[in-house]
């Protein structure tokens, strides 16, 4: 399955990688969540639902990203 990434720059610290991984894992997502980096990489056939996810719990998506396969 192709992977896309989401630039989530408002991600600055360990409470906000959990509070992500929790509600992706709520809205059955299984993400990659780079911390130094701040991106969050996921199935393409949930990049919809992942982005509305993120914008629910105040991290917006800044860009998206071709993260291969």
């Amino acid at each position: 399955m192709k992977k896309i990434g989401f630039s989530v720059p408002d991600m600055s610290c360990a409470h906000c990688v959990e509070r992500i991984r929790r509600a992706l894992k709520e809205v059955e997502i299984d993400a990659e969540i780079d911390l130094q980096n701040r991106t969050v990489i996921l199935d393409e056939k949930d990049e919809e639902k992942g982005r509305r996810r993120l914008e629910e719990i105040d991290y917006p998506v800044k860009s998206r990203f071709d993260a291969g396969k």
